[in-house]
């Protein structure tokens, strides 16, 4: 094999795998998926209301990944449950709940897509009376609602949503689906894979020419 196509396998290879582990292939949840999934919830003791969003999200899943956007206003004390020092700020206890949502979406490349604090007050409300202060916004990509599930149907996401309860006032928090985005991680990758295996390859080629012109000479 000629060094150019060492030079493309090296650059495509890894590529390949990031898609393969960024990308869901799995499909819309099935049946039986949505079942187990709805007789832990049960066990939970969910509300009913609740219960039948859950499964209606379930039911209308397309198998491709998705957003959820989420707008919080966090306490400006948070409230003194299990686990939470009374030192602690409200930052401080979203940071405890964090401590298992970061390892769990990574694993299943779910990740932030934005993340910012409020600059003001809301600019713009409609038939929506008391929601005008929040603190934060941001945007969380799934790679599929089969690892949303699997994240929140975990027992250990249970202990640490009480951290969440304690540090949000209040929050509003929907799914996007489809949704676009300029910077993909796969076309970005992509494209920088493709221009190094290019400069590399250009490299390679003047490399080649010269040896060629000086067994000539």
């Amino acid at each position: 094999m000629t060094r150019t196509r060492w030079i493309w396998l090296s650059c495509g290879l890894p590529y390949l795998l990031f898609f393969s582990w960024y990308t869901s292939f799995g499909g819309p949840l099935t049946e039986k998926e949505i079942n187990e999934y709805l007789v832990y919830f049960d066990q939970r003791g969910i509300a009913a209301e609740q219960r039948r969003m859950l499964e209606q999200f379930m039911r209308t899943d397309t198998g491709d990944d998705f957003v959820i956007l989420n707008v919080i206003d966090m306490y400006e004390t948070p409230l003194q449950v299990a686990g939470v020092k009374p030192a602690d700020s409200s930052s401080d206890v979203l940071d405890k709940y964090m401590e298992y949502m970061y390892p769990a979406l990574f694993s299943r490349a779910s990740h932030p897509v934005m993340m910012g604090n409020a600059a003001n007050t809301a600019m713009e409300l409609m038939n929506a009376p008391g929601m005008d202060h929040w603190t934060q916004g941001a945007m969380m990509r799934y790679r599929s609602r089969r690892d949303f599930f699997d994240i929140t149907s975990n027992p250990a996401f249970s202990g640490s949503h009480d951290f969440k309860v304690a540090a949000l006032r209040k929050t509003i928090a929907f799914p996007l689906d489809p949704w676009t985005q300029l910077g993909d991680p796969r076309l970005v990758l992509a494209l920088l894979l493709g221009l190094l295996a290019m400069i590399l390859s250009w490299r390679e080629a003047l490399r080649s020419a010269s040896i060629t012109d000086k067994s000539s000479a």
